[in-house]
This record gives structure tokens, C-alpha cells and sequence, in this order.
């Protein structure tokens, strides 16, 4: 049995994620201990585990400590495959985090998986379901990984309540993704987005925005009035060059002006653009593990290493036959993914 010490590295919940749905797809029992053992509120919290539930679900795993609070989990992986979920998270708990986990745990899914999850939609701390649509999962399709999502109803902190549904083809053999250089930028996609806020909220957001952006840039702006039982506002920006994307967001809350949110998430991607990456860090770190299990050499450019970047390389390398390389230059870290491709 694989024994995994979940306070190395970022010490969070991804680990947690990542280990378990690596162990699924690699029939190897795994043992976790010292659950967020370094966070404000240790162990498991409740995204966490319906994280691992929807994964033992789906492959007919035994899941044990999977409760609340546990600082210790023991992943049983099974052989089954159901390919129909739904979930209710409860709360404003993050889908995105939970669909980290049940994605990847689909690696050796023979039928099309079909996910209908209740939850947080744009939420502190996670990334916004928007970036999975417009930056994730276009990457995610040059390496031959087709997913989709449908935003029927948001869920914002505290309340929550977000409606949403993904589905995702059976992955076949998984092609590395090198992103060396961004090419030429297309144009510079800005969605913003509100629920039961003013229209004068979204339009002083993205009039911020596109002043900050200023008039040298092709912007296209999309404003979403969203339904739902919670009430929020934000924006997403991506950046669309020829070979890849980056991307900022935003959410607003109290004691910052609207016009504020728009500037910074302006100045946010302007950074980003200017820094010489070639990926976000927060994209980096959801496409390793399928540039691990691709066959051949991926590569990117960062403008700095996360924690969880490193955790992710730290877990990937405890079940597959993967190597890293990780070079400073004057336009960022170069990252490169060496492996001969799983299964």
C-alpha cells in the first residue's frame, strides 16, 4: 500500500484530490495521513468529501475516514464503472475542486461520464467554472480530451446553491501539450457575470475593465444575468493567442468597489501577458496530471512555481513513471513533462 503524508508540500485538499483519483486509475491502494494537518481547520472538509465519495462511486471503491475532520483516508480502488453522477455539495462548496478529482479519476472511463453536481460556481480560493470552460478545457481538447460544461444556475458564497452539468468523452491515448510560445494574440475575451445585483454593477465592471485594458487590444465583452438563490458578481478575462491562453479573474465583495474589481482583474492579466508565460500557474497545475499520463514531452512557461505546483509534481511522481525538469530564465520557469504515456 502506497503511504502518502498529506502536510508536504501546499498541505491542502489537492493532494487529497490528486492522490485519490491517481489511486483509481491506478488499482493502487493508497493511505493518506496528516489531512491538512498545517490548515486553519484540519482534516477533511466537506468538498473534500464529496470529492472522494464521487470517486469511490464511480469506480466501486472503498473510501475509509471519509468523514468530516478525518486527518487519515485509506483509498480501496475497485473495477466498476458508472458513468452517471449526481451530487449536492452543500452549500457554497466548490464544484470546481470536486470535478478536479472526478475528471481525472475518469482517465479509464469507457463511456461518456455524465456529471450533475449542486454547489459553489464562483467561490474564494477555487477557480471559477468559467475558466474551465474558456481556458481548461480547450487545452485539455488539444491533448485529446473532450469535456464540457453547462452553467445553469451560479452559486456564490454563502448560500451557494450553483446548478451545474459536465460531461466528458472516454479518453483515449492522451497527447502531450507543448506551449514553448504563445504566437500571436487573437483577441482578449472579458465575461462578466451577476445574479440578483444591478445591471449598473456589471457594466461598471467591465467599463473598468476595458479602460484598464486601454485601446491597443481587440476586446470582446460578454455579459451573463444569471438565475440562482444566491446573489455575486465577477469577471473573467482570457487572453486568446494562437497557441494557448491565459486568463484572471475576479469576485466582488464588500469594502471593494465595483470599479475596483475590474481594474485589478485588468491589471492581473496585463501582468500575466507581460510576464512571458505561456500558461497561468492555476492552469499549469490542473493540466499536469494529464501531461503526465500523455505520451511524449509537454512543456510550458510560468511566471512563478505555487505550492501546489510543486505538490502536484511531488504526487504524480508516487504512482506514475513521470520526470519533471524545471529551468529559470529571464522570461520565467520552464517546465517539461517526460513520460511514456498510462495505461
Amino acid at each position: 500500500m502506497l503511504e502518502i503524508d498529506s502536510s508536504r508540500g501546499e498541505g491542502g485538499g489537492q493532494m487529497v484530490r490528486t492522490s485519490v483519483a491517481l489511486a483509481a486509475i491506478t488499482g493502487m491502494p493508497t493511505k493518506l495521513t496528516r489531512i491538512r494537518e498545517t490548515r486553519p481547520t484540519n482534516g477533511l472538509s466537506k468538498q473534500h468529501t464529496t470529492a472522494i465519495s464521487a470517486v469511490a462511486m464511480m469506480t466501486g471503491s472503498t473510501a475509509d475516514g471519509n468523514t468530516i475532520g478525518s486527518s487519515e483516508l485509506t483509498f480501496y480502488p475497485g473495477k466498476e464503472e458508472h458513468s452517471n453522477l449526481k451530487m449536492d455539495i452543500g452549500s457554497a462548496g466548490s464544484i470546481s475542486l470536486v470535478l478536479q478529482a472526478i475528471l481525472l479519476a475518469a482517465r479509464n472511463n469507457k463511456k461518456r461520464l455524465m456529471v450533475d453536481i449542486t454547489g459553489g460556481t464562483n467561490v474564494m480560493w477555487a477557480p471559477p467554472l468559467d475558466s474551465y470552460e474558456l481556458v481548461l478545457f480547450p487545452l485539455m481538447k488539444k491533448m485529446g480530451i473532450n469535456a464540457h460544461l453547462n452553467i445553469i444556475e451560479r452559486g456564490f458564497y454563502p448560500i451557494g446553491g450553483g446548478h451545474v452539468v459536465v460531461t466528458q468523452d472516454p479518453i483515449g491515448k492522451i497527447s502531450p501539450l507543448e506551449v514553448n510560445t504563445l504566437g500571436r494574440l487573437n483577441y482578449i475575451k472579458i465575461r462578466c457575470f451577476t445574479q440578483h445585483l444591478s445591471d449598473r454593477i456589471g457594466k461598471e465592471m467591465t467599463d473598468a475593465c476595458v479602460k484598464t485594458l486601454g485601446d491597443k487590444y481587440d476586446v470582446e465583452v460578454e455579459v451573463k444575468n444569471c438565475t440562482g438563490n444566491s446573489r455575486g458578481a465577477g469577471l473573467v478575462l482570457v487572453a486568446n493567442y494562437e497557441n494557448g491562453k491565459l486568463s484572471s479573474n475576479v469576485l466582488t465583495s464588500r469594502g471593494h468597489s465595483t470599479e475596483q474589481s475590474g481594474i485589478d482583474a485588468a491589471n492581473d492579466l496585463l501582468r500575466e501577458m507581460e510576464a512571458g508565460s505561456t500558461m497561468d500557474v492555476h492552469t499549469a497545475d490542473q493540466l499536469l496530471p494529464y501531461m503526465a499520463m500523455a505520451c511524449g514531452k509537454s512543456s510550458f512557461i510560468v511566471s512563478r512555481i505555487s505550492k501546489h505546483l510543486l505538490s502536484q509534481m511531488d504526487t504524480l511522481e508516487s504512482f506514475l513513471d513521470v520526470r519533471f525538469g524545471v529551468e529559470r530564465k529571464s522570461d520565467g520557469y520552464h517546465f517539461s513533462v517526460s513520460s511514456e504515456g498510462y495505461p
